[in-house]
């Protein structure tokens, strides 16, 4: 079966098709730019590419050209829709709904946009790109959800709730709940496969690490606890998200600036982070250049992350009462290997030793700890398409 996965933010719809019968990637792409001009990238599993500005008002007209592509023109993949199976969504909020990968309904559908007050810059886009794969699809194609939170559902109460009234969790919904689930979901699953473990026997530090980051503690295969919380802007140090701020402190400089809330929310969200400490850069490759040319404010930045992780990685060891494994993954996690040196550097006393050997790996599965480090470090690249697509087949293979 061909599975269709798609990723929709607000401006942007990126997609991939695959041949579940290998799980290989058919063609991937992007549409960004939806509402304010329009631009396709694709590109085909034997190399072939194809880059064009196109008008996308909406989310409707970008699909529309994402199936264009698919089947016409130099760039042509399968004849028709009628050769795919069904589409997978990446969807990041599901809050306390939806717990579980589904079925994409009209019901189900309403809920998600429903819970764009959760998470306004994802969920409301989303919605649209269901409906509007519903709206140019052949009649009868399945739509299934991913809910990035329901990984994150396991989390035990002493976890997800907040030290605010009560009445916040009851009447408002605001708990953590967690992102990046899809992602932890994988890359834990494939290091019990590399370590020839069973999952149910794990404990496992996840350290997504990316332009956004979280960190999982996920003991016997379920999430137990994640620095991401309410949203995606708690727990580490990211790119343009300051990570978790004392709200006092985030009030005092709301005043001092004069800011409004949403101009506050913007300024921790867009602003923050590696971009602003660093004054120079959100990409962790231009702060780890300039922090080698001896720039201190990209010294601090480097110093900070990796002292964050660190610090997540000996508290979810406690949590968990032990670890067996930590996991680094994401854009920095399989790609740069001072990061990952750093964050280990002192955990020692829970047997982690990285081999500077090993570390040199990017991009491709690999322990990294020594042999006599009792604690396996590993390098595992993510794929939150595959994991979608899985999904997705065990959905519709029991409709």
């Amino acid at each position: 079966m061909k599975i269709l996965v798609v990723n929709a933010g607000s401006s942007s719809l990126k997609y991939q098709l695959l041949d579940m019968t290998d799980e290989s990637v058919i063609a991937k792409g992007n549409c960004d730019r939806i509402g304010v001009g329009g631009h396709i990238s694709h590109k085909t599993g034997d190399g072939r590419s194809l880059d064009a500005d196109c008008d996308f008002p909406s989310h409707t007209e970008a699909f529309e050209k994402v199936i264009e592509v698919l089947t016409s023109g130099d760039c042509k993949v399968i004849d028709s829709m009628d050769e795919v199976g069904a589409v997978g969504h990446r969807t990041v909020q599901g809050g306390e709904r939806f717990k579980e990968t589904c079925l994409a309904t009209d019901e189900v559908i309403d809920g998600i946009d429903e819970l764009s007050e959760l998470a306004p810059v994802h969920n409301h886009p989303q919605a649209l790109a269901l409906r509007a794969c519903r709206s140019v699809l052949p009649e009868g194609v399945p739509q299934v959800c991913v809910f990035d939170t329901a990984f994150h559902s396991t989390m035990p109460r002493k976890a997800y709730l907040y030290g605010l009234p009560y009445e916040c969790y009851e009447e408002l919904h605001v708990r953590k709940y967690g992102f990046h689930g899809t992602s932890h979901r994988f890359v834990t699953a494939e290091l019990a496969k590399l370590m020839g473990k069973d999952i149910k026997d794990l404990k496992i530090v996840s350290c997504h690490l990316g332009n956004g980051s979280s960190i999982a503690a996920v003991d016997g295969g379920k999430s137990v606890d994640t620095t991401m919380g309410f949203t995606p802007l708690d727990g580490l140090i990211m790119g343009t998200r300051c990570g978790s701020v004392d709200p006092s402190a985030i009030d005092y400089v709301e005043k001092k600036k004069g800011f409004s809330p949403d101009e506050m929310t913007a300024y921790m969200n867009k602003e923050s982070g590696f971009l602003g400490i660093s004054g120079i850069s959100s990409d962790n490759r231009d702060i780890s250049a300039a922090a080698a040319e001896g720039n201190e404010r990209c010294k601090m930045v480097n110093e900070m992350f990796t002292y964050e992780i660190k610090k997540y990685i000996g508290s979810y060891a406690a949590a968990m009462g032990g670890v067996d494994a930590v996991i680094f993954t994401g854009g920095i996690g399989e790609n740069d290997p001072p990061t990952r040196a750093n964050s280990c550097e002192g955990l020692e006393f829970l047997g982690i030793k990285i081999d500077p050997e090993r570390n040199s790996v990017r991009s491709k599965a690999c322990r990294i700890s020594t042999d006599d480090s009792t604690t396996q470090v590993w390098v595992v690249p993510t794929n939150e398409e595959l994991l979608i697509a899985r999904d997705t087949l065990e959905i519709v293979k029991n409709l």
